[in-house]
């Protein structure tokens, strides 16, 4: 596939899941606004993946007009635990490099899985995705968005509840979708 399929994709997956069912109630405000930068990361090492979650940050530092940023990783961290244990790294990489605070990460992933609960249950939907992926958030901006949303802390509740009233093979439908 190439970077501008990928991204398309998750595009797909952004509109037809995530704002369609107002998973996130704040990314249809960012999608309309065009202030998502979709990064497509191609390189299989450890390292230069790292080296690009460090690269995008620089990039939210000089560009305040993206708001946050997809880091999608379609060939790497197919594994689960493979991508959760990068995913330590790169909240490791954030606090090393003085950007705690300042940008937070989500963590999706086609194979994602809460701790504890079946793999099968429609909830983990709320955190997969077509690819792997890292999204980078303005911490300032997500505090914002929190204050001026009621009850923000029932967001994943609510998420849970609508998404096995939804029933997973619907959500696999909409997530294969190409």
């Amino acid at each position: 596939m190439t970077s501008e399929q990928v991204v398309e994709r998750t595009k797909k997956w952004l509109t037809s899941f995530i704002i369609h069912y107002n998973i996130c109630p704040f990314a249809k405000r960012e999608y309309e606004r065009e202030s998502i930068y979709y990064s497509v990361i191609k390189p299989e090492q450890l390292e230069l993946c790292l080296e690009a979650l460090f690269s995008e940050c620089q990039r939210l530092d000089t560009h305040s007009e993206i708001e946050t940023i997809l880091i999608i990783f379609p060939t790497q961290f197919t594994n689960f635990n493979d991508y959760l244990d990068f995913l330590n790294l790169a909240e490791s990489l954030l606090i090393e490099q003085n950007y705690e605070g300042v940008y937070q990460l989500a963590s999706f992933h086609p194979h994602y899985c809460f701790e504890g609960e079946n793999i099968m249950d429609p909830a983990n939907y709320t955190n997969r995705s077509p690819y792997p992926m890292l999204h980078l958030i303005r911490e300032a901006s997500l505090e914002r968005a929190l204050q001026s949303y009621p009850n923000p802390e029932q967001i994943p509740e609510r998420n849970i509840i609508l998404t096995r009233e939804i029933g997973l093979a619907k959500i696999q439908a909409i997530l294969n979708k190409k």
